[in-house]
C-alpha cells in the first residue's frame, strides 16, 4: 500500500525519535471508523512492545464495534511540549502509525499483556495480580500491528 509522503520534509523524524516517543508517551487517540459514516478518535492508555501497540478494553462498546467491523486504524501521539529559553513557542513531535487492529485471543498472552499494561501505568508496589485476580476476565487486549509510521516535529509559531 502507498501512503503519502511528510509534505514538509523537513520536519520529518526519524524512526528512532518516533519510536522513542511512543515508548514515553503515556497515551494517544485511537481513531477509527465509526458508525454513520463518521470517524471516532478515543484517547487511549498503551504499550509498544515488539514494534506493535496493546491497548485494554472493555468486552463491548463503540470502539469494539468499530474495529471488529473495520481492522484499519490510526493512532496518534504528541510528545511533551517543549519552550526553548526565550522563544514563547511549544515544540513537540507528532507521531502518527496507520495499521490493522485485531482482538488478542490467547489467554495467557492476554493475561500477559495485561500485567505489562499495569506494569506502565499503576504505581510501584500496586498489587497488580490483585487487580488481574478481580478484573482481567472483563477486559480485552488489542494490538495494533503498524503498517505505516510517520513523525513530524512540530513548532507552534
Amino acid at each position: 500500500m502507498e501512503y503519502r509522503p511528510l509534505r514538509r520534509f523537513k520536519q520529518a523524524a526519524s524512526e528512532e525519535e518516533c519510536l522513542a516517543i511512543l515508548e514515553s508517551a503515556p497515551r494517544g487517540i485511537l481513531s477509527v471508523h465509526g458508525e454513520n459514516g463518521y470517524p471516532y478518535g478515543i484517547p487511549m492508555n498503551y504499550f509498544l512492545a515488539d514494534g506493535k501497540l496493546y491497548f485494554h478494553c472493555a468486552m463491548e462498546g463503540h470502539k469494539l464495534d468499530a474495529v471488529r467491523t473495520n481492522d484499519k486504524v490510526c493512532f496518534t501521539v504528541l510528545s511533551e511540549p517543549v519552550r526553548n529559553p526565550g522563544e514563547w513557542w511549544n515544540c513537540f513531535t507528532s507521531v502518527v502509525c496507520f495499521g490493522r487492529i485485531a482482538e488478542v485471543k490467547d489467554e495467557q498472552r492476554k493475561n500477559a499483556l495485561l500485567r505489562t499494561l499495569g506494569a506502565k501505568l499503576f504505581p510501584s508496589g500496586y498489587d497488580i495480580e490483585a487487580d488481574m485476580a478481580k478484573n482481567a476476565h472483563r477486559a480485552l487486549i488489542l494490538e495494533l500491528t503498524i503498517d505505516h509510521m510517520s513523525g513530524k516535529k512540530v513548532r507552534e509559531k
